[in-house]
């Protein structure tokens, strides 16, 4: 229950929230083949090991209405085997040479990866240039994954807990934007959709122009880009993609609504403010808002409604940062009979007291130390050092940003949190949702 908001995040595998940077400078090399692709390359030879991964500038506000759930279908789908790689024979290949491989979907990106000992690096990158040069996308394929896609969505949306709570969020916080679908999609538009649709949404998303070829571990760099230009160099370049740029009006009276799951039997209140881009100032600013209210037993609000008042089983704040736009949620259940209205009461209380005063300077300290560890435990992997390179060019426009996140960290005063709250976090900007358990017949 602790990581509530943890689990709403997962689509495919891994938390779909962008990583962060170590302390120490990560040093790299990049460049882009004719053929539009970007590569990044990291050495570190401390251990034998190297990550290499691609991530692909779509997601699911890449999707359009009635045909929505393709960017997390091929999260699956090209999972399933190339011109070279017969079906099912990805994973077993991998397996075979001692690494592992995953991807995952957001709203904004796809991040496919592999992890190897060092001498398998040419595997890697066999691996995903298939994968991006001539998957087999065919109705068998296609079926496969539906169902497969089906299952998943059962049991981590329509069949868990709260397993839905933020898709309801998003399709009220976002009226126009295609943030207001749900990543995974509906089931009726993956079941209506042909296959030359399948083909045409790879053909237009999955080209070099559009991704990022991320490299970290022990390798040498000039044997690495050797074997990058080899590899990868021979695909076609594809058609520029465009990422849509939808905005939003602002929201100027307080939405509040309701919903219910059949799943819960404690209701959950929850509110959810618009927020700006996860490539602003602001965004970091609410990220510590957000620690300073609810990350760890001594915040503000759990030692005040879970610990001394008993008023709450779990109460959180959250900064759900995506590229366009972000959500800033606070959320809360309820221990025994407090009403939610006394929970909405009390973090409200909390909020209004960061838009009003300043926080102490002994908080800010410990809230920057907060995100020091965090910056720091977030590369310790080949894995992390890489995805955290290509969110830095993917959305920052600054592979470099790895090296610059803690001193922006560093420099945010007590004086631009209370701006910022003040900014942002106004009951007249938000929606407040009661979740609540479904009643018979409803």
């Amino acid at each position: 229950m602790l990581k509530i908001f943890r689990l709403f995040l997962l689509s495919g595998a891994v938390i779909a929230v962008a990583g962060s940077a170590q302390a120490q400078n990560v040093k790299f090399t990049e460049y882009n083949l004719p053929n539009g692709l970007h590569v990044i390359l990291h050495e570190d030879n401390t251990n034998p090991v190297v990550a290499v991964t691609v991530m692909y500038h779509v997601g699911s506000k890449n999707e359009v209405d009635g045909r929505t759930g393709f960017a997390h279908f091929f999260e699956h789908l090209l999972f399933e085997g190339s011109k070279n790689i017969g079906r099912g024979e990805f994973m077993k290949i991998v397996a075979s040479h001692g690494g592992n491989y995953n991807a995952n979907t957001t709203q904004d990106r796809t991040f496919y990866f592999e992890s190897f000992p060092s001498n398998e690096l040419e595997l890697g990158l066999w691996l995903e240039s298939e994968r991006m040069m001539h998957p087999v996308i065919n109705e068998i394929g296609v079926k496969t994954q539906n169902e497969v896609v089906k299952e998943e969505k059962r049991m981590r949306m329509d069949n868990a807990p709260y397993g839905n709570l933020v898709n309801v969020v998003f399709d009220k916080l976002f009226t126009n934007h295609p943030y207001h679908r749900s990543v995974i999609g509906t089931m009726e538009d993956l079941d209506a959709a042909r296959l030359p649709e399948f083909q045409a949404f790879f053909k237009k998303y999955y080209a070099p122009g559009n991704a990022v070829l991320t490299i970290a571990g022990d390798i040498d760099i000039a044997k690495t880009k050797q074997l990058v230009a080899a590899y990868f160099g021979p695909i076609p370049k594809g058609q520029p993609v465009v990422q849509p740029n939808v905005k939003e009006a602002p929201i100027t009276k307080e939405i509040v609504d309701t919903a219910y799951d059949a799943n819960i039997q404690i209701p959950a209140i929850l509110t959810a403010y618009r927020t700006p881009g996860e490539n602003t100032r602001d965004a970091r600013v609410l990220e510590l808002i957000a620690n300073y209210l609810s990350n760890g037993a001594s915040s503000k609000l759990a030692r005040k409604m879970v610990d001394e008042k008993k008023e709450a089983l779990v109460v959180q704040a959250f900064n759900y940062a995506l590229e366009d736009y972000g959500a800033y949620l606070t959320f809360a259940l309820p221990n025994g009979a407090t009403p939610l209205d006394t929970l909405l009461h009390e973090m409200d209380v909390e909020i209004a007291k960061v838009r009003t005063d300043l926080i102490s300077e002994k908080d800010l300290e410990k809230l920057k130390n907060q995100v020091e560890n965090n910056l720091v435990a977030a590369n310790q992997s080949m894995l992390g050092v890489a995805e955290n390179l290509a969110n830095g060019y993917t959305f920052f426009k600054n592979t470099n940003y790895i090296n610059e996140e803690l001193k922006l960290y560093k420099s945010i005063t007590r004086e631009q949190i209370r701006e910022v709250a003040r900014k942002y976090l106004d009951p007249n900007s938000r929606l407040v949702l009661y979740y609540l358990p479904k009643a018979q017949g409803k």
